[in-house]
């Protein structure tokens, strides 16, 4: 058996070698039908290889570009929370394929542990402790008193009973959260002091201190401002408006497996640059599916791992992956021409004319195919008698 898989090395990629050995070893088929097996894998193998020659970047655009311009500008907003929507569609697209730092609704999808997942208790309770609780949201009112040179937040002690705060806890967190100001509890308990660290001070300042506490985060993870549990296949998920996965991650009952988040450099930082490769081809995938679209999955994965072959995230635009090209003529027929001439000529850089597009620009053919097959044409003898 172990020879027969030995024979396949180099004309199998490892990872497919391994599991035709363990489909073959769990069905404990004889040497005869393992050869079976790995001649289908060899031929299915060989027929999915693409054609030495072929212009896949031109092929993959056109696949991606015609049906992208068919796609409908719109954002997709959760039923009753108006704050947690996902945007969709073209606009989606665009900000993945052009790797944009931050999306413009991010989202963080938080699968539980079995044993949270079906406990709808369990699951507000996860979801409470994963919700940025703001002071503000705790608190009546905030007072500058000018008399005492203080701020005063006047807690509200129903709202921490719901969001269950604790009041020794705030203390805590404003030491984290709160440059340059000294905070202590009422005797009371019933309001927050908070005091100018400064020696010398100005009014503007007792009003900074009041906007900047009124976001200080009392419970929770920064970053997540709203939360929703919603059922999926049997089981609660918990849906967030943000997308800090590091320090979700480490809430307990959380799955760690399958949480994500669609911001793709959070998931390059987090989880490495393989699991944002994946994110860009499943995000793709589900935009287009959504619209009703039909684009062949080889064509995406064939953008993202352009994007992430280098081992960071670099989009399709002047300053990644285009802005990088070897070929001056192809880099200035993207966008700012003017400006990769100029800076072209200053260095003396030459241009090999290797690729498509700038053998388009000066007119000539492209180096694409094997330039075997040539051009025949066939002529009707008895017509060009006919003529004459």
């Amino acid at each position: 058996m172990v020879n027969i898989f030995d024979s396949y090395n180099g004309l199998l990629p490892d990872n497919l070698i391994e599991e035709s050995r363990e489909l073959c070893k769990s069905n404990r088929l004889n040497p005869k039908d393992t050869r079976k097996v790995l001649k289908k894998v060899k031929e299915e193998y060989d027929r999915s290889l693409i054609d030495p020659g072929e212009s896949i970047g031109i092929i993959t655009a056109e696949s991606i570009g015609e049906p992208g311009t068919q796609m409908v500008l719109r954002t997709f907003h959760f039923a009753g929370v108006a704050e947690v929507s996902v945007t969709l569609g073209l606009p989606r697209l665009i900000e993945l394929f052009d790797a944009r730092k931050t999306p413009s609704t991010p989202v963080l999808d938080v699968y539980l542990k079995k044993e949270y997942s079906k406990d709808e208790r369990k699951v507000r309770e996860v979801a409470a402790s994963i919700k940025g609780t703001k002071l503000s949201e705790v608190t009546e009112e905030f007072i500058v008193n000018l008399n005492k040179l203080r701020v005063e937040a006047i807690l509200d002690q129903k709202k921490m009973k719901d969001f269950k705060v604790i009041s020794s806890n705030l203390l805590k967190a404003f030491e984290k959260g709160l440059k340059g100001a000294e905070v202590k509890l009422s005797k009371n308990k019933k309001f927050l002091i908070i005091k100018s660290s400064k020696k010398e001070f100005e009014m503007k300042d007792f009003f900074q201190i009041k906007e900047k506490a009124k976001d200080v985060i009392v419970k929770g993870i920064k970053g997540v401002d709203q939360v929703l549990p919603v059922k999926r296949d049997n089981e609660y998920v918990i849906m967030c408006s943000g997308s800090n996965l590091k320090e979700v991650l480490n809430v307990k009952g959380v799955d760690v497996t399958r949480s994500k988040t669609n911001d793709i450099f959070v998931i390059a930082d987090v989880l490495g640059i393989e699991a944002a490769r994946n994110v860009i081809i499943n995000e793709a995938t589900d935009i287009i599916k959504e619209q009703g679209l039909d684009i062949d999955k080889r064509h995406i994965m064939f953008l993202a791992d352009v994007m992430t072959n280098s081992g960071e995230i670099k989009g399709i635009t002047r300053g990644g992956i285009t802005g990088q090209k070897e070929s001056v003529l192809a880099r200035a027929s993207f966008e700012t021409p003017i400006v990769h001439i100029v800076n072209a000529s200053l260095i003396g850089e030459e241009d090999k004319l290797n690729s498509v597009v700038e053998n388009v620009m000066v007119n000539q053919a492209v180096p694409i195919g094997t330039g075997l097959p040539g051009l025949t044409v066939k002529i009707d003898e008895k017509k060009e008698i006919k003529k004459k």
